[in-house]
């Protein structure tokens, strides 16, 4: 059908501590990095060529995912020295591509997930001869997004910053981070500099006279930029409520990857994830979280909405709500972190020695 610019270079700062080692997409979500399951998605719509636009930690994708044959792609990698922005990076692997100047290039970026129809998308472009079309959402509260307003035919009439008053918010529509691209619009993107699609690139065309079309499509959607979202999403993948053809089981309310040890009387619920070579110990609660690979949790720890990472460890009986654990952190035993607290990596935190209760009962 087409072939894909997958951006994959952000440094994903908002997840830190869990891309100290780990790039955003290569985190990962239902037992496999966030990456498999866009690049699984892309090719049940029938994409068969995409190009990966890498920057931070560019070594760890190749690797990883090879030539793409075993996902039946053919994956290229294109580094950029510099961070070049999201215009910059499709400008730099234009070269890679093989369509011609009038055919259909899909670009999305590697940290949304989201049950878009890409076929829909692609057809909707076809059909409307746009120059570039737009995936667009609806959300309930759009003050931290960028506004897209549509005519009746879904053209694209503007592009308008985070509204700061309830008078500056004329739509509910937002960009969600997918595009269809005329192959001859991506060669008029400035070479070898920093370029905003949403800044530069796409108001730019508008003021031009290009055809900007928008699809409404509200289905599933989720920016996983920050920890809580990140979780929220991988859950999700799990139960079922966001589309994957990549999770690597069936969907329910836990996903136990096959070299993990759960203890027969540890409860697991809410689409909770534990990794491989990872432990739960007796009487452990867990729900809605992910317990990365090789991590351990002691009995009767309780953990909620939280992401503990790999080799790291939670002590007997600690307490872990809406926090990030970094990889290889140790948190001792009757410890509580609530909503927020993120433990960096091989951080060490003494039994008892965080607490929001009394440790005399």
């Amino acid at each position: 059908m087409t072939e894909a610019i997958l951006l994959v270079g952000g440094r994903g700062t908002r997840l830190r501590p869990l891309t100290v080692n780990t790039p955003k997409p290569m985190v990962p979500a239902a037992g496999v990095p966030f990456l498999t399951h866009q690049l699984a998605r892309a090719k049940a719509a029938g994409v068969e060529h995409i190009v990966l636009a890498t920057s931070y930690l560019a070594e760890v994708f190749e690797p990883y995912f090879g030539d793409g044959s075993s996902l039946g792609l053919r994956l290229e990698y294109v580094t950029e020295e510099e961070p070049l922005g999201t215009g910059g990076a499709i400008r730099n692997v234009a070269s890679r591509l093989h369509s011609g100047p009038e055919d259909p290039v899909l670009v999305f970026n590697g940290d949304i997930l989201t049950g878009l129809d890409i076929s829909a998308l692609v057809h909707t472009h076809q059909s409307t001869g746009a120059d570039v079309s737009l995936h667009l959402t609806k959300v309930t509260d759009p003050r931290a997004f960028g506004l897209v307003p549509t005519d009746e035919t879904g053209r694209v009439t503007a592009f308008l910053e985070k509204p700061q008053t309830p008078e500056e918010i004329v739509t509910d529509q937002i960009n969600a981070g997918a595009y269809v691209f005329r192959r001859s619009v991506i060669d008029t993107i400035p070479v070898g500099r920093p370029v905003s699609v949403e800044r530069e690139t796409f108001p730019d065309l508008l003021a031009a006279g290009a055809h900007l079309q928008g699809m409404v499509d509200s289905t599933y959607w989720l920016d996983l930029g920050t920890p809580g979202a990140f979780v929220r999403g991988s859950a999700d993948l799990v139960l079922g409520r966001a589309p994957s053809p990549a999770v690597p089981g069936r969907c329910g309310d836990r996903l136990i990857l096959p070299t993990a040890s759960v203890a027969s009387d540890a409860k697991l619920t809410g689409g909770t994830v534990v990794g491989e070579g990872a432990f739960v110990g007796e009487g452990a609660r867990i729900s809605g979280s992910t317990v990365l690979s090789g991590a351990v949790v002691e009995p009767g720890a309780v953990i909620t909405d939280s992401l503990i990472g790999a080799g790291s460890r939670i002590g007997e009986r600690s307490i872990v709500t809406g926090a990030v654990i970094g990889d290889g952190a140790v948190v001792g035993a009757d410890n509580e972190l609530r909503e927020g607290v993120r433990v960096w990596c091989d951080a060490r935190i003494p039994p008892g020695a965080v607490r929001f209760s009394s440790d005399q009962q």
